[in-house]
Order: structure tokens, then sequence, then C-alpha cells
């Protein structure tokens, strides 16, 4: 792994009672550090492989969570996380634009599920000659869609050498 989703976290600054939703969740890394910040929260982990269910689930078991919801979802369609309207205080979204073959879908999906003022921790690679390079989507690009569907750009964080990171707000 290239990125430390408990320094990117922190950086992020979830707090105790945060609701959050952890899209294109993986094998669970972002959504058990989450789990354990917002202990009076709650985490959705959205992952559309069914085998990283399982994963995750067995990673909220070892790590007693009893605060995290796994859910099979598909972070790519308006709809696709399963979760209502404006229900989140923050989005987490690592490693899965560049993934995303309509990202104007799975920017309106976040943007559906945060409430007003919800923030989005957007994190995603840099390095074109793990991925095909076409895929990789740059970092002012990537805040120019989110700006353009109607969120504002918080600040840059360190998301290690292969990564870029930021903070976006809807407004």
């Amino acid at each position: 792994m290239f990125t430390d989703p408990l320094k990117n976290l922190k950086a992020f600054g979830l707090k105790e009672d945060n609701i959050v939703a952890d899209l294109g969740a993986g094998t669970g890394f972002y959504s058990v550090a989450a789990g354990h910040m917002v202990s009076r929260g709650k985490v959705y982990a959205i992952e559309i492989v069914k085998d990283f269910l399982e994963t995750i689930k067995n990673k909220v078991k070892e790590a007693r969570l009893h605060n995290v919801e796994i859910i099979w979802g598909d972070i790519s369609k308006l709809g696709g996380t399963k979760l209502r309207d404006g229900i989140v205080d923050a989005v987490i979204a690592s490693n899965v634009l560049f993934q995303m073959a309509d990202k104007e879908k799975f920017i309106e999906e976040i943007k559906r599920i945060l409430k007003q003022k919800g923030r989005v921790l957007l994190i995603d690679s840099s390095m074109p000659s793990i991925l095909n390079s076409s895929a990789i989507v740059p970092k002012n690009k990537a805040r120019e869609m989110f700006e353009k569907n109607g969120f504002v750009f918080e600040r840059d964080i360190n998301a290690g050498e292969h990564h870029y990171g930021m903070i976006l707000i809807k407004s």
C-alpha cells in the first residue's frame, strides 16, 4: 500500500459522532480505521466485490467494532450506495475515481448522500506506471470535476508519494 489510511483520516479530521461512507471500501482499511475514530457515529463500508465484503466483515469483527455496516453496492450509479439522500457527514473516496467509467455519476452519488456542508476525502493515484496512464485523473482535473458539481475545495493533504489527497465540501 502506498498511502496510509490512518494518517489520511487524521488529516481529514473525523469527529466521533460523524456518519461516514467509505466508497469502494476494498478490503476495509479505511472502514476499520474510521470505525475507531467515530466511536459514537457510524461507518458504511460500501463495496461491489463480494469477496471483499467477507474480508471487511472479518476485519470489523476482529477489531470488535459495532458501528460499521457493510453494504454491497455500486458506487458508480446514482442510488448505487443504497443510502438515503443527505445521510452522511463525510465520504471517503480512496483510489476509486480512476476506476469510474462515469466519473460524473460517481460525483453525483457522493453529492446525493452527503449532508449540506458534508466533506469528501478524495485520494487517488498519481502514478501512471502502476495503472494504465489513461486511467489516471490528474489532481487539477479531479478538483475541477468536483467544483463543477457543486463542491468547494477546502485543502490538500499529503497522501503519500504516489497519491494526491484533497478535502472538498458540499456547498
